[in-house]
């Protein structure tokens, strides 16, 4: 990715596992994506605390970091299958989950998560939530790989969100990247609405608003001259019409907007939103912290 500089180079790709995520597609994504770049593999799963009785508690901790080397050795295996000479390393946490991913993510390059499709609320209840509140916090890009690369199409492309923000910024650096590793187009988007009170000429809205566009996604494509980039100006709801832009599409790339608490509100509503509807990985960017939070 063109936001992976020369200081992340040599910053793994983290993997969150446990015994029911990521699965075949999220882990052979991350070892592709590793294997790609160069850059090591490291698998992470974590075990929340829990309070045992006096005398269980050797026991029942032994034999749950048991199996949770057993889920990671299971998981390193499928991917050094798929790439044998890939450095893969694994480590348990006795961390909340979510929490134990977004410290690693301070040393990634990149974390990646399968996804447990839990409802709205047993996301904001459970302790074994991760997409979205990792996907809120973390320091680094978030990969969740829900559904699979559409790897057919021709020609194949990724979809980045564009909105003027800085967050967008961020996040057609990082999918003008994503394109370039993998030989594919870019469809920079930006959606609009047009508002229900005052006179807007939707021509001249329509000009301004695609001439923004091209702006936002030239200065990347200049370190990748390569990507063909298309700009698109659609008019609806935003996750809406990139859910629809994701139907045959590699990923689909947006900043994180948000601005508060841990599980959602600062994930923003777009980037929660596709985490539900998109048909491709989703890739939620963080504001780069000299231009943000």
């Amino acid at each position: 990715m063109t936001a992976a500089s020369s200081d992340r180079r040599d910053r793994p790709v983290v993997l969150g596992v446990d015994a029911a995520a990521p699965g075949p597609m999220a882990t052979a994504w991350a070892a592709d994506e590793a294997a790609r770049r160069g850059l090591p593999l490291l698998l992470v799963h974590a075990v929340p605390p829990q309070d045992f009785h006096a005398l269980d508690e050797e026991r029942r901790r032994a034999r749950r970091r048991e199996q949770a080397y057993e889920t990671l050795d299971r998981a390193a295996a499928e991917a050094r299958e798929r790439h044998p000479d890939l450095d893969v390393s694994t480590v348990v946490a006795e961390e909340v989950p979510a929490l134990a991913l977004c410290r690693e993510s301070a040393r990634a390059g990149l974390v990646v998560l399968g996804t447990r499709r839990l409802s709205r609320m047993e996301e904001v209840l459970s302790t074994f939530s991760v997409t979205v509140p990792v996907s809120a916090q973390a320091h680094c890009p978030v990969v969740v790989v829900r559904e699979p690369e559409h790897v057919t199409q021709e020609s194949p492309y990724v979809v980045v969100g564009v909105d003027g923000s800085a967050s967008s910024a961020a996040a057609v650096d990082v999918a003008i990247g994503l394109a370039a590793e993998r030989h594919a187009d870019l469809r920079a988007v930006q959606v609009w609405h047009r508002p229900a009170i005052g006179r807007v000429d939707p021509q001249s809205t329509e000009q301004e608003l695609r001439r923004l566009l091209v702006e936002a996604t030239a200065g990347p494509r200049g370190l990748h001259p390569e990507v063909h980039v298309a700009h698109e100006v659609v008019h609806g709801h935003p996750v809406e019409e990139l859910a629809k832009a994701s139907e045959h599409a590699l990923a689909v790339v947006v900043g994180r907007r948000g601005d508060g608490g841990f599980t959602g509100m600062r994930l923003g509503s777009v980037p929660h939103g596709l985490l539900h509807r998109a048909h491709c990985p989703v890739v939620t960017v963080p504001t780069p912290p000299d231009d943000g939070k």
